[in-house]
């Protein structure tokens, strides 16, 4: 950034020199083309100092679960029978996590789920946001057999996603088909009603396959590609076909798999473009990145264009990398669920969780700053994390940063900030 800054100086300064030449004695039509000179070269350096001063900023967070327990305490809670093992109505849900924080007042607004999430998207006024919803919205009562866990959320809930403003939702994950494909295809329907961008699911391998270009006026478009691995739990049936609907489904994470990603990024991607690939990969638990996942986002970004990975799966947060400037966050961590009260993996404080605010520089495609709040998942909604939380937080990311080169700072106002080599 200081190097950019010396950069423009010298093109400022370069203009002053100009100026004072239109002043002197020369002729008019010497004149005339000077001021041409430096109207454009002025016009080139302004629209430099923009996209670096005032970067394109992209909310991203994990798995936002909105089905089973949470949609029992929204206002149009749909029909609470569950098919698992140990569960048999979504209330069981709201039950556990009431006797572990107390009461739920329901029903709850549409915005009560993200809490303080509200007004920290309103003081940071991100320019795109972007959501894994893992969850099928739909009434269907056809759910997938041989799976043990089945998310829905009634579809005249929809609202508590419009409540934060959400530009687009990954769908490309382990429960959008859930409840078959009737209600994967009531999902696509009542996000498109809801003018709610998605991607990573569809009728067919075409639909599935298409990116979501959000423009952002005055500054330029994110374009977003969504994914999803066997290793998320996503059944291998689920996978789009030419005539089948699905999810579109990562083959592998092989360079054969990134040169057919790479065709078509290359079909959509302009000059100032950032390009999002949104991946559901990788099991819940554990901080462990595979080999194979770091070998994956490094090829995206060298052979495919790619700007920023955002990956999620993991109940939890894991290390950042930045690679060659650009961001890749292996595992967002969940952002709203109904796992209160549930325990057995402690250690990993899946109740808490970030806020991931991404700058990125339109000029060059990379990250100028990453800034995250830290929060906390309590009686089904987000709010600002303690101050020892936030420190928990900071201390793992720095542990789990460490192989990466990066590292985050903890401010005053409880903000983590991302530093790299």
């Amino acid at each position: 950034m200081r190097g950019k800054v010396i950069l423009y100086s010298i093109t400022v300064f370069f203009i002053f020199c100009l100026s004072v030449k239109l002043s002197s004695g020369e002729d008019v039509a010497k004149r005339n083309k000077w001021a041409h000179l430096v109207k454009d070269t002025g016009k080139k350096a302004a629209d430099k100092l923009s996209k670096v001063f005032n970067p394109i900023t992209i909310f991203m967070c994990g798995d936002v679960m909105t089905g089973r327990g949470i949609d029992q305490v929204l206002p149009h809670p749909g029909d609470p029978l569950i098919h698992e093992p140990y569960m048999k109505s979504a209330r069981g849900y709201v039950e556990i996590a009431e006797k572990a924080n107390g009461q739920i007042q329901k029903p709850v607004s549409f915005s009560y789920i993200w809490g303080d999430a509200i007004k920290e998207l309103e003081r940071v006024a991100p320019d795109v946001r972007i959501i894994n919803l893992e969850t099928s919205v739909t009434k269907s009562n056809d759910f997938w057999e041989s799976k043990e866990i089945h998310y829905r959320m009634h579809p005249e809930n929809i609202p508590t996603i419009k409540a934060a403003k959400i530009d687009y939702c990954s769908l490309a994950n382990n429960h959008v088909l859930d409840w078959e494909y009737s209600g994967l295809t009531e999902t696509l329907e009542t996000l498109k009603k809801a003018n709610i961008k998605s991607g990573g699911a569809g009728e067919n391998l075409i639909e599935a396959e298409i990116p979501a270009v959000i423009e952002v006026e005055g500054k330029g478009r994110v374009i977003v590609f969504s994914y999803g691995a066997e290793t998320s739990g996503i059944p291998f049936n689920w996978a789009a076909l030419k005539d089948k609907a699905g999810v579109n489904l990562l083959k592998d994470l092989s360079d054969k798999t990134v040169r057919q990603i790479k065709k078509k990024i290359w079909k959509v991607k302009k000059e100032g473009d950032i390009v999002v690939a949104s991946i559901h990969w990788g099991g819940n638990w554990g901080f462990h990145i595979p080999p194979e996942q770091i070998e994956f986002a490094h090829m995206l970004i060298d052979d495919a264009a790619v700007d920023i990975i955002h990956g999620h799966s993991s109940h939890h947060v894991k290390g950042i990398e930045v690679y060659k400037d650009k961001p890749i966050i292996y595992g967002c961590g969940d952002f709203i669920n109904d796992y209160e009260g549930i325990g057995s993996y402690e250690d990993f404080r899946d109740d808490l969780t970030l806020m991931y605010f991404v700058s990125m520089d339109l000029s060059t495609g990379k990250l100028v700053h990453l800034q995250m709040t830290p929060m906390q998942i309590k009686q089904f909604k987000v709010n600002r994390a303690s101050r020892a939380d936030s420190l928990w937080l900071r201390d793992t990311l720095n542990r789990e940063g460490k192989e990466f080169g990066t590292r985050v700072e903890l401010n005053r106002d409880n903000i983590l900030m991302l530093q790299w080599d």
